[in-house]
């Protein structure tokens, strides 16, 4: 991978290191804020405009964590991998079932996108850290605590007893 030129002061080799990483978590988080709009559109039933609006949040939120992720990428001197190419070659989240339209079929599988997102991330906090890249670090532990909260909302949908 080609570096551009930058005076940032991390080794080389700590950004591309990170720049991999951060790549790597870009394809999943495009993928995750797919299926949050495919959610969105799709649900239907008794609960439709709660969830309807809640999958928007998602989707509206990750797409921040998206832009940071490709930002820092940028800033350490490499290139963001974010096309839709990329995305559905690279992305390590379970695909989205298609075929479902309840509030709870939804509510289900953007939960478990959630979560399929939530733990490589947390993983990345200490590999950026271990690396010497505290910022890096700092973008996903922040990453990491929205997405928990993502989480908690969705997933507050699917535990009530009817």
């Amino acid at each position: 991978m080609k570096l551009h030129k930058t005076s940032h002061d991390l080794p080389e080799k700590t950004r591309r290191k990170m720049i991999g990483l951060l790549n790597q978590l870009l394809a999943d988080v495009l993928d995750l804020q797919g299926q949050a709009k495919q959610a969105h559109w799709n649900v239907k039933g008794p609960s439709f405009i709660a969830l309807h609006e809640l999958f928007d949040k998602v989707a509206d939120e990750v797409e921040e964590f998206a832009d940071n992720i490709a930002e820092r990428a940028i800033a350490l001197g490499g290139v963001a991998r974010g096309t839709a190419t990329v995305v559905a070659k690279e992305s390590r989240l379970p695909k989205y079932p298609l075929d479902i339209s309840t509030g709870r079929e939804h509510v289900k599988a953007l939960a478990n996108a959630l979560a399929s997102f939530g733990q490589p991330v947390r993983e990345a906090i200490q590999t950026a850290s271990d690396a010497g890249d505290a910022d890096t670090a700092d973008l996903f532990t922040d990453a990491s605590r929205g997405i928990d909260k993502l989480l908690w909302f969705v997933e507050a949908h699917g535990q009530a007893k009817d």
